[in-house]
Parts: C-alpha cells; sequence; structure tokens
C-alpha cells in the first residue's frame, strides 16, 4: 500500500484571509480559492500544501500540530514574518536560544527555527 502526504488542513474563522497571509508568507502558490476550502502548495504540482477550511467555533487553546521552519537566517526570517502580521507567542518554552515561536494572524502558532547542529 502507498500513501502520499496531501496537505495540512488549518482551521480558519477566514479561509481565504489567512491562506492568502500564508501564501505571501511561504511564496507558494494559491491552487483554489474557494471561501470556504482556500489552499495553497509550494507549486501548483507540488505535495504537500495547506488548506484553510471555514470554521465557526473559535481556537481556545494551544494547537496540538504546528509547522516549523528553518531559514538560513533565523532572525532575519523572524523579523519578516512579524513585518507580515506574525506576532510572538508563548506556549512555555521559556528562553529557548534554538526557535522562536510566532503565531500567524489567527493565533495558530508556528515556529521559526535556528541553524541545524553539525
Amino acid at each position: 500500500m502507498a500513501v502520499e502526504w496531501e496537505q495540512v488542513v488549518v482551521d480558519a474563522a477566514d479561509p481565504v484571509a489567512l491562506g492568502r497571509w500564508w501564501a505571501d508568507a511561504l511564496g507558494w502558490a494559491v491552487v483554489s480559492d474557494d471561501a470556504d476550502e482556500y489552499e495553497i502548495r509550494p507549486a501548483p504540482d507540488r505535495l504537500p500544501g495547506l488548506v484553510f477550511v471555514r470554521v465557526d467555533d473559535p481556537r481556545t487553546v494551544k494547537n496540538r500540530l504546528h509547522l516549523d521552519f528553518r531559514p538560513d537566517d533565523r532572525d532575519a526570517e523572524v523579523a519578516r514574518f512579524l513585518a507580515l502580521g506574525a506576532r510572538r507567542a508563548d506556549v512555555g518554552q521559556g528562553d529557548s536560544q534554538t526557535w522562536v515561536v510566532l503565531a500567524d494572524p489567527e493565533g495558530n502558532e508556528f515556529c521559526v527555527l535556528g541553524a541545524r547542529a553539525r
């Protein structure tokens, strides 16, 4: 049996706005701009993608799943995400020196990691 990872589904109050934010933040392509299921991918023919689906209930607790990104320059990438509208988030990480926790415009946490240990 073969299995292919298709996408990560993100609940959103406004799938279009959140999907556009992530498409801009990641430089990804929009493959479906449906108001209830907005999907982006690294390229139209590349997987996995992110699909943002409309939900009516507000998020009330820390996400149980989050995305991690490892850029060439962590501090520059954190500054870029903040300039796009992300905000710093505290999920109990303490004084970590190797990653920074941020949240997207709807409060979904994600991490920007430092350089990989050699």
